[in-house]
């Protein structure tokens, strides 16, 4: 029995040993973004580099306020990315909805067609999207690319939808419908409150997909006071020069906004993890 235990510790401590390990090589690239951002201009170029700087600094946190149209990007990116992250809950919730609660024809084939969608690089879909965009005048815009950002995650929020729905008994739909409910009531007073886990996890999907893309926003958006948060900081980037304590700083503001995301929906995302686990 002593044996069994000192052996179960004994897994334990390397179980966590190995954890410690892993955390440390995941975190070692954001400690380096934030030592970056914390030095001067002449620390940054010194060889060897150094982790803790000599003399830290938040010059890179004003300057790329003042010195570039940083604001402008990203108030563009939360636009962007908050619109289509809205429209696309909205019309994943209610295709969902309906492929999870009708039958109608065509419907295996109309969810196989979404997961086809998936397979397509996004590079090949570039040449088709710009002359669409260009027909109807969203070129250098920022519907233009809601359109596109609503379009690539659109299919596979559509799917985890329906998983959740899938995992809500449909006698709660019957027993809303024998109380007076009509089916829209019934869907939006009973079933997306009771999905709100599955609505926070697709939503955090569709918010991630948009604010990190890069490509279609650098090609379908010219104007430098229309450009979104990824595509400024890549200008950071010159030809002769690159700016590294500025690009980090940038870096780091960026991604606040996914850290103030996940804490708040933080619940909401756990709950989803294990939503349908037990079957009752």
């Amino acid at each position: 029995m002593e044996t069994s235990k000192r052996r179960f510790s004994l897994f334990n401590v390397g179980m966590y040993a190995i954890l410690t390990a892993v955390s440390c090589l995941v975190l070692i690239p954001t400690l380096w973004m934030v030592s970056t951002a914390l030095k001067s201009n002449e620390e940054v170029m010194i060889s060897p580099p150094k982790w803790i700087p000599e003399n830290p600094t938040f010059e890179s946190f004003t300057r790329i306020w003042k010195d570039y149209p940083f604001l402008d990007y990203f108030l563009n990116s939360v636009f962007i990315v908050v619109v289509s992250t809205f429209i696309t809950i909205a019309f994943a919730a209610l295709a969902g909805y309906g492929a999870s609660r009708f039958k109608f024809r065509g419907k295996g084939t109309f969810l196989s067609f979404l997961l086809v969608t998936q397979m397509f690089p996004s590079i090949m879909l570039l040449i088709p999207f710009y002359k669409v965009l260009k027909t109807f005048g969203l070129i250098d815009s920022h519907w233009g690319l809601i359109v596109v950002y609503i379009a690539f995650a659109l299919p596979m929020c559509t799917w985890m939808m329906l998983g959740f729905f899938q995992g809500i008994p449909k006698e709660l739909d019957e027993a809303a419908m024998i109380d007076g409910c009509s089916q829209v009531r019934t869907f939006v007073q009973i079933i997306l409150p009771l999905s709100l886990p599955g609505i926070a996890a697709t939503a955090i999907y569709s918010f991630l997909m948009g604010w990190n893309e890069y490509m279609f926003a650098f090609i379908l958006v010219t104007t430098e006071t229309m450009k979104t948060l990824p595509v400024g900081i890549g200008q950071l980037n010159g030809f002769y020069k690159v700016v590294w304590n500025d690009m980090m700083a940038a870096s780091i503001i960026s991604s606040l906004p996914l850290i103030v995301l996940f804490l708040f929906m933080q619940k909401y995302f756990i709950s989803s993890l294990t939503a349908g686990a037990v079957k009752q």
